[in-house]
C-alpha cells in the first residue's frame, strides 16, 4: 500500500534518521528514512509497489543493478541486512526463485525472491568521516555502547593483571605467541600463531 511521510526523526538508538509514516488505513510506522526522502512523500509498499527510490518491494522484483537497503534475510521477517546510516546493498542477479545480493562487506549472499528491500541508499551517510577531536567525545559515544573502551593494552598494566604486566618499562617480556591449549587467564597475545613479524 501507500503511505505519506510526516516527519524525519533523530533517534539516539540509531545511526540513519527514522521516518514516521502515515498508512492508507491512518494507523502510524516506522521506517528507515533514505537520502532525498522529505516530508510529504509518498512511498509504496509491496508487491505491485513501482520501481522508485524509496518503495519496498519484493526483491525478485527489483531490476539487477539497483542499490538497496534494508533486506530481509527469510521472506517477512522486516529487514536484516544494510540498516545503518549511508549504507546500502546491490541486487547482482535473478535466478528462477533466488536472487544474489551484494551486502555491504562486500560479501555475495542468495537470498528467496520474496525477500523484501527498500530501493536506494539510507540516509545519514558521512557520519564516521567526522574526526572525534576529543577523547571525552569518544567516551560518551562508547558508552551507550556496550564496548571496552578505553581498552587498556596489557604491557600498560600491573603483573597481577595481566600476563605481559609489570617491568619499569613496558615491555612483553616472554614470548607473546602461546599455546592453543593454554588454560584461561594465559590465553592472552598471539594465540596458537603459526607466524609473527613481517607480513
Amino acid at each position: 500500500g501507500k503511505c505519506r511521510v510526516l516527519d524525519i526523526v533523530h533517534d539516539p538508538l540509531h545511526t540513519a534518521p527514522l521516518a514516521r509514516l502515515r498508512l492508507e488505513s491512518g494507523g502510524d510506522a516506522w521506517a528507515i528514512a533514505n537520502e532525498g526522502l522529505h516530508v510529504g512523500a509518498v512511498i509504496e509498499s509491496g508487491v505491485d509497489a513501482s520501481i522508485k527510490i524509496g518503495n519496498t518491494l519484493p526483491i525478485g522484483n527489483i531490476p539487477e543493478g539497483t542499490t538497496i537497503f534494508n533486506v530481509e534475510k527469510n521472506p517477512g521477517d522486516g529487514g536484516k541486512f544494510a540498516r545503518s546510516g549511508g549504507n546500502n546493498a546491490l541486487v547482482v542477479s535473478h535466478g528462477s526463485d533466488k536472487t544474489v545480493i551484494r551486502l555491504p562487506s562486500g560479501n555475495l549472499i542468495s537470498l528467496d525472491n520474496k525477500c523484501r528491500a527498500t530501493m536506494g541508499v539510507i540516509a545519514g551517510g558521512g557520519r564516521s568521516d567526522k574526526p572525534f577531536v576529543k577523547a571525552g567525545k569518544r567516551w560518551h559515544a562508547q558508552k551507550s555502547r556496550a564496548t571496552n573502551y578505553p581498552k587498556v593494552s596489557g604491557v600498560a598494566k600491573n603483573p597481577v593483571d595481566h600476563p605481559h604486566g609489570g617491568g619499569a618499562h613496558q615491555h612483553v617480556g616472554k614470548p607473546a605467541t602461546v599455546s592453543r591449549h593454554a588454560p584461561p587467564g594465559k590465553k592472552v597475545g598471539s594465540i596458537a600463531a603459526r607466524r609473527t613479524g613481517g607480513k
